[in-house]
């Protein structure tokens, strides 16, 4: 599979915040947005995901022969810097839902326990979301990423909230997504402990008015 993004540019209200963004990543290949606060990597995450629409250009994933190209939504799992969990279900409930939103069928993953085994918290499933602490919410809302099968993984600080433990807990899920072939294009402030990634650096406004982009 490839994820290909072509001469995106996305606005903010009546500004530009990045033009002429391009990157192709094939299976078990990871891309990590850099810059700063306002530099444009939550909006260029979400424009891969599908939530906003570009100025203009286009991001498609394809099978390994680069054919029968589709929206890279249909292929991706958005984990933003809102958990996407009612807080009022149990996690259970919460993760019950994501399943069957995603689809059945060839989006199968985990079960609702070996899910929460994953994420360390394993027997509190029956617990209403809201109960728990923000470090556990943090970990249940990457359980969503398990229950159901997406080869794209698109991360929004995936560790904010998280202890060092938890860091590297998830380093080593999304690290087993990429040996299994699947893509990642996370934006981060930390670390998160992947032993080979792509690095894109965002300028935000500056980049724009100066025509230049790392």
């Amino acid at each position: 599979m490839y994820l290909t993004a072509e001469n995106l540019a996305a606005r903010r209200g009546e500004d530009l915040i990045f033009v002429n963004v391009s990157f192709s990543l094939g299976a078990g290949e990871a891309l990590i947005l850099t810059g700063k606060n306002g530099s444009g990597k939550s909006t260029l995450l979400r424009v891969i995901a599908g939530l906003l629409r570009p100025e203009k250009g286009s991001v498609t994933v394809s099978d390994s022969v680069g054919v029968e190209k589709r929206p890279a939504a249909e292929a991706s799992h958005y984990l933003g810097h809102r958990n996407a969990m009612k807080t009022e279900l149990t996690v259970a409930e919460n993760l019950d839902f994501w399943r069957s939103f995603l689809g059945p069928g060839k989006a199968a993953g985990l079960s609702t326990e070996e899910a929460a085994e994953a994420v360390g918290l394993p027997g509190i499933t029956h617990l209403p979301f809201g109960y728990l602490s923000a470090g556990q919410q943090r970990r249940f809302a990457f359980a969503k990423l398990l229950v159901a099968h997406r080869p794209v993984w698109i991360l929004d600080e995936p560790t904010a909230a998280l202890d060092a433990s938890a860091d590297r807990l998830f380093a080593d899920l999304i690290e087993m997504h990429l040996r299994e072939g699947g893509i990642v294009v996370a934006a981060t402030h930390q670390p998160l402990g992947l032993k080979e990634t792509r690095e894109l650096g965002m300028t935000g406004f500056t980049g724009v008015e100066q025509g230049v982009w790392g």
